[in-house]
Order: structure tokens, then sequence, then C-alpha cells
């Protein structure tokens, strides 16, 4: 056993080997061999290729060394081509912190049956006029990225469950193809995070609709992993236990404190809306290049609702309408 499963129970070793295909014995092997394809992009800055750091891409492509290397080239190259997006990427930027503070996203503390950390967003919550959508993505990437240090979550892999209640239409108008876009590439193709499942609530019609929109940017394993529940949380349950859920959702936990997860990052500041002076955690990985495109960053925003329809999956159409079209959730 290596270093790199320092801290790991051995229930989740085996489980890496069985559902991951990693081998302690060629853990390093595997690692250096994706380094080594580092030379084949000299268009893209690698600013972080050490072992910890390469393993939790291995992980999030199941030990493929050819799609664990395009996803930590795209993961760079995400972060080049919208460096306004990461260019202060921490908890106490004001964007990033008025997000955090208004539960995007929430981080229940416990884990669910299979040890995956459970992501909340309450739509309803959006503040358009507070937080723009690309604040909201922001804050959303850095927990990511604070989340998937725990070498345990790039095993078990997360859950999102996103409640509609109460989201306006007007609200889901601001949800544009070039914003939702925006997500599916820093979240599907982008980043090395296992999710199990991306679960609506209570969605109401035009949410559908924009399924519509998005359908192009899935792959055919991310849309698999995303059911529309409605107002149905029978559903809900059949695949996230009730214990493991806050009673906003039908579980037997406490309503869930949006503050939680914003105080575990801001500490100190939580409470100051005005100073911005606590950097709890600041995420470097994004380098200027002078001939890179703009990318496109349109503020938007998001809020909260309820009601749930049958399980279902978005589907997957690998055409992308524009050179700069990678997709949302990294989903094994």
């Amino acid at each position: 056993m290596t270093h790199l499963h320092a801290g790991l129970s051995p229930e989740t070793i085996e489980k890496a080997r069985l559902e991951l295909n990693e081998n302690p014995d060629t853990l390093h092997q595997d690692i250096q061999q994706v380094r080594d394809m580092i030379i084949t992009r000299p268009d893209i800055g690698f600013l972080r290729t050490d072992d910890a750091f390469i393993v939790r891409f291995l992980r999030a492509r199941k030990f493929n060394q050819m799609e664990t290397f395009r996803l930590l080239a795209q993961y760079f190259q995400y972060r080049q081509l919208n460096l306004d997006m990461f260019k202060n990427l921490k908890a106490d930027d004001p964007g990033i912190k008025r997000a955090l503070m208004d539960g995007f996203p929430g981080v229940l503390e416990n884990r669910d049956h299979y040890g995956r950390k459970i992501l909340l967003l309450f739509a309803a919550n959006w503040d358009q006029s507070r937080n723009s959508f690309v604040d909201i993505l922001r804050a959303i990437l850095l927990s990511l990225e604070v989340l998937i240090e725990d070498p345990e979550l790039q095993i078990n892999g997360f859950i999102l469950i996103i409640d509609w209640s109460n989201f306006s239409f007007k609200q889901a108008s601001k949800l544009t193809p070039s914003i939702l876009r925006l997500a599916i590439e820093g979240l599907q193709d982008s980043f090395p995070a296992r999710f199990g499942g991306v679960h609506f609530v209570n969605q109401p019609w035009y949410i559908h609709a924009l399924y519509t929109i998005i359908k192009p940017f899935l792959k055919d394993k991310t849309r698999k992993r995303i059911f529309l529940h409605g107002n149905n949380l029978n559903s809900l349950h059949q695949l996230i236990h009730p214990d493991c859920l806050p009673s906003e959702f039908g579980g037997t936990l406490p309503p869930y404190d949006m503050g939680t997860w914003a105080r575990t990052l801001l500490g100190p500041d939580y409470n100051d809306e005005n100073e911005y002076t606590h950097s709890s955690y600041n995420v470097i990985h994004v380098k200027h290049v002078p001939t890179i495109v703009e990318g496109e960053d349109s503020p938007k925003y998001m809020k909260r609702s309820q009601s749930v329809v049958e399980p279902g999956t978005l589907r997957h159409e690998e055409e992308r309408e524009s050179e700069n079209t990678k997709p949302l959730l990294a989903l094994d």
C-alpha cells in the first residue's frame, strides 16, 4: 500500500480495486504514464502534476490513462479559457462569499450509505440582485476543490440534489444556453469528481423545457445519472435513504442549516459582510495564457422549489454547437 492510500479503510481500498481498477502495486506507474503525456499538449499550462493530484483524475476515469489525461488537460484548459472565473477563487472573494452564505452549495455533514457526500441546491434561494450565476458556479467549483482533497470522496463520489420549489419562470429565464453550457463544461468534462446521481425534485414544467437546451452538451453516462422526481419523494428515497436526508426532502434529519458549509470555508469571517480578508482556501490552478479566447461569463442566478416527477434521464448528444463546448459533472 502506498502513501496515497494512507487513511483509507480496507473496504474503500477494495472498492477502488473492484470499481475503479485501482492497483496499489502499479499506482505509481499509472501516475507516471499520465504525467508523461503532458508533453503532447504544450498549449496547456499544467500547473500541478504531483502524485496526489493526478491520482484523483485516474480515479475519476477508472484508471483509463488516455481518458484520465484528457480530463486533466480539460481541467486546466477550462481554467485558462475562463480566467476571470478563477483568478480569485477563494472563499473570501465577495461574490463567492455571498453565494456560500446563501447556501450555494449546501453540503450535508453525513454521507450516504455508499460513502458519498451529498450536495444540496435550493434554487429558490437565489436572489438575482445579490448573486450572479457565475459566482454561484464559482462557489460550487471551489467547494468541490475542497471536498475532492479527501481520498475517500475521490473513490466514493458525490450526490447532488436540486430542489426547484418556488423557482419562478422569471428566474429560469436567466438560465441562458451560454450560462448553462459554462456550467456543463466546468463540471462534466473538466472536474475529477464521480457523481453517482443528480436528483431534481419539485421541478416546474419550465425546468423540463431547459433540458432541451442542455441535451446537446450531456454525455450518455451523465444523463443516466440524472433523475427527475417531481413531487414524488418516494422515488428519491428509493435511491437515497431518508435517514441521510434533511426534512425538506422527507428525511429524518433536521432542516438543513444554510450556513453549515459557509462556516466551514469562511471560518471566523462568516458573519462579516463588509470585509473580506480571511483566506481559508485558495485554488491557484490557473495560469494566464496570452493566446486564450475569452470565456463567456455572463452573470446569472438560481433559486428554490418543490414538486417531483418520475425518475427520468436526460439524453446525450455528442455534437457540440461550437468549438468551446465541454460538458458538466465529471461522472465515471
